[in-house]
């Protein structure tokens, strides 16, 4: 059966283990740790941020033009090329997940949409 340490034991061990480890491999060691823990802070910030500022941009698309109207602008699929205006049937397959909104065909063609051929507007 092991016996319990008492703190002033453990104490007295971990000197005993700290001393026998060269104080500049120790010095080293803490340095190599708090870097590569900084980086990885910095790294999961970062990833962060750039949801953050993608998310903002598809809740101004949205709040800005609302339900889709005639009035509304222009809509694009998230995974294609082309936009159309909301009567057009294009629009309509486009499933409502994957409904991009622009208040104009000009903000969908500066988003690197291009119009759709078969749906010209009114």
């Amino acid at each position: 059966m092991i016996s319990p340490m008492t703190i002033a034991e453990t104490r007295e061990k971990c000197k005993n283990l700290v001393s026998k480890i060269p104080r500049d491999a120790l010095i080293l060691a803490i340095l190599v740790l708090a870097s590569s823990l900084s980086f990885g802070l910095g790294y999961l910030a970062g990833l962060d941020a750039r949801q953050e500022s993608v998310s903002e941009i598809r809740q101004f698309t949205t709040q800005e033009v609302g339900a889709p109207t005639e009035s509304a602008g222009v809509v694009a699929s998230k995974s294609g090329t082309k936009y159309y205006f909301p009567q057009c049937a294009g629009a309509e397959r486009i499933t409502e997940a994957n409904k991009v909104w622009f208040m104009s065909a000009s903000d969908a063609t500066a988003a690197g949409y291009t119009p759709a051929a078969n749906c010209k507007g009114i």
